[in-house]
């Protein structure tokens, strides 16, 4: 349905364009043919039907809706008056610069948005459940409550349940965005969307499909934005005022003159009023304001900032509160020995005897130990390696007793270690039963995360962490980077109510933004008045549920993106009041009959030209 939408968005932009060269065409030799008065007029009326048929038959339908006056209306209305009065080149200019308008506010937009639903690859395709002595696949919706599933290494846990049998790290960043694997063992909770990294598990199913984790995910994204209201065009609540006041205003300068002034002819104050209605066409705010979003975009875009539409322009300007998720957006989601901390042996002992042990693991942090000592492995070197669930590794290297893990294996036997704390995973190594140091593991704080907290602080905006992370690691990480405020250990569903409490309580005409990079941020994102994604990293879900997308996955491009919505918005005020200003003089003016038709079109053109050029500004910011 929607690469549908999105070429039928491309092949009416294409159709757009081509009426406009037909029409531009058609008008050329409508203004040189000056003998044939007939063939002139046909030319122009051609013109004029070619590139404002579909604004005519739109103000119609309105109408007939009971939704008289918009821009649609007032365009009509106008053009008609100047083909009434004759003045066809006036009439077919201001269609023309009408669709041009148009045309630019539409490539402004987004074009394509495919289902978020089809991207959403935590969806589990099958469960395997045992029957004859053989794993049979099956629809997740068909299981019962209480069947025992087997998960094997790579595949998806298709049902919420409990854990009867195995143990295996898993891998939870699908629904809590964090890439630290976490281990799974006899008894503990397992959540639909998981995936299992190594091992073998068996799974007691506590839910329904529907009812599980996965299933309340996918129905988050796809009801999410059902909540977020849509920007109305500017010009559109513009006209609702605008044009019944000026349509009013013409229809009073027709009728009441001739019946009050004395010697005041109809025919006099009918065509002023007819020049009225055509001086009234907002041609400078038409084009002008597209315009101005339009330059906006590209200067975001060139810097590797996509904004989807010209409607998020104005939410990224009146920005006063970003809740950013943590991994992959405030950090770089990768793992690295930040530490080494040897006791009583060399640091590249210490190295050398925990990258031997975690030689024969696939587990990021043995992968980024392994990086870390950056040699090769003698494998004759190391025997009998066993892996102690939810605690480490053990193994006989050179013939000595090495043990890598956590403090629970330290403690199981019975080997004293320092007290420690720290922001970070702790790897504890020890040797024949005496510690000999540890490590830490941590994932990075992005290069330029600091310092863009502190350029939103500086502009006055407020900034949140909403993680799935524990409580420790998060309270670090935003002492770190100096944010005000952080929600930890949340799951989507959580994030989307915290996200929910900060745009209720925030103040008036304000957005609250969020930003975020991974697939269980899809709903947040969409949730949020301006979603922001990670474009380099980050997945595809994120990225189409979001309306802002950060290319290089900087977060200090954040609050550039911020300030060239601020500029851009700033530059369309300046048009609107610039354009609203000398409309306001030439109506009186050529109400009093001191301009006419010709005068006021050629005054309407250049304020257009001024306020365009005014719009090109937003390309430097």
């Amino acid at each position: 349905m929607c690469e549908h939408h999105h070429h039928h968005n491309e092949k009416t932009d294409k159709q757009k364009l081509i009426r406009i060269l037909i029409s531009t065409v058609i008008l050329i030799p409508a203004f040189l043919c000056q003998t044939y008065s007939g063939l002139r007029i046909i030319l122009f009326f051609v013109s004029y039907l070619i590139a404002g048929w579909d604004v005519i038959i739109t103000a119609l339908k309105n109408i007939l809706k009971g939704e008289i006056f918009d821009e649609n209306f007032l365009m009509t209305l106008a053009t008609i008056g100047a083909l009434a009065i004759g003045e066809y080149p006036e009439a077919v200019m201001v269609m023309l610069l009408y669709q041009i308008g148009e045309f630019f506010q539409n490539k402004a937009v987004e074009k394509s948005r495919k289902s978020i639903i089809e991207l959403m690859d935590i969806r589990p395709d099958y469960a395997n459940v045992e029957e004859n002595g053989k794993l049979v696949h099956k629809s997740p919706e068909d299981i019962e409550i209480g069947t025992i599933i087997t998960v094997k290494t790579g595949e998806k846990i298709p049902l919420d349940g409990e854990v009867v049998e195995g143990c295996a790290a898993v891998d939870t960043s699908a629904l809590t965005g964090e890439s630290v694997p976490r281990n799974l063992n006899v008894g503990d909770k397992a959540l639909s969307g998981c995936i299992n990294i190594n091992g073998l598990l068996k799974i007691r199913t506590e839910k329904a499909f529907r009812e599980s984790t996965v299933s309340k995910i996918l129905e988050l994204v796809e009801h999410a934005s059902s909540k977020k209201a849509k920007a109305e065009k500017f010009i559109t609540k513009f006209a609702r005022y605008y044009t019944p006041a000026v349509v009013a205003g013409a229809a009073l300068l027709a009728i009441l003159p001739p019946l009050l002034i004395e010697g005041a002819q109809f025919m006099v104050w009918f065509q002023r009023a007819l020049t009225f209605l055509v001086i009234s066409c907002p041609c400078a705010l038409v084009i002008s304001i597209p315009l101005g979003f339009f330059s906006g975009i590209g200067r975001a875009s060139g810097d590797g900032i996509l904004i989807k539409g010209s409607n998020y322009i104005e939410a990224l300007a009146n920005t006063k509160t970003i809740a950013f998720d943590k991994t992959g957006t405030l950090t770089k989601g990768t793992f690295k020995v930040v530490e080494i901390h040897p006791y009583e042996i060399s640091e590249d002992e210490l190295l050398k005897y925990t990258a031997s042990v975690e030689s024969c693991s696939n587990h990021p942090i043995a992968l980024s130990i392994k990086e870390a000592y950056g040699k090769e492995i003698d494998s004759n070197s190391i025997k009998d390696v066993k892996e102690i669930a939810g605690q480490g590794l053990k193994a006989i290297v050179n013939g000595d007793e090495i043990l890598a893990g956590n403090k629970k294996l330290m403690k199981s036997n019975n080997i004293k270690i320092p007290q420690i704390d720290i922001f970070g995973t702790v790897i504890y190594v020890a040797k024949d039963k005496k510690f000999i140091g540890y490590m830490i593991i941590s994932d990075e704080i992005k290069d330029d995360a600091v310092q863009a907290i502190a350029q939103l602080n500086k502009m006055g905006i407020k900034s949140v962490m909403l993680t799935g992370d524990n409580k420790n690691t998060a309270e670090k990480i935003a002492g770190k980077l100096g944010m005000s405020d952080f929600f930890a250990e949340l799951f989507p569903e959580r994030k989307v109510e915290k996200l929910e409490e900060l745009i209720k309580n925030k103040p008036l005409k304000t957005s609250v933004m969020f930003a975020g990079d991974g697939i269980n941020d899809a709903p947040v994102l969409t949730r949020a008045d301006i979603g922001v994604a990670m474009g380099g990293l980050g997945s595809d879900a994120a990225i189409e549920a979001a309306d802002v997308v950060i290319m290089d996955d900087k977060p200090s491009k954040i609050s550039e993106a911020i300030l060239i919505a601020r500029k851009t918005m700033s530059i369309v005020k300046q048009n609107i009041v610039f354009a609203l200003g000398v409309k306001a003089l030439f109506l009186v003016l050529g109400a009093l009959g001191f301009v006419t038709m010709w005068g006021a079109v050629f005054a309407d053109t250049g304020v257009a030209l001024l306020a365009v050029l005014n719009s090109l500004r937003a390309l430097k910011v």
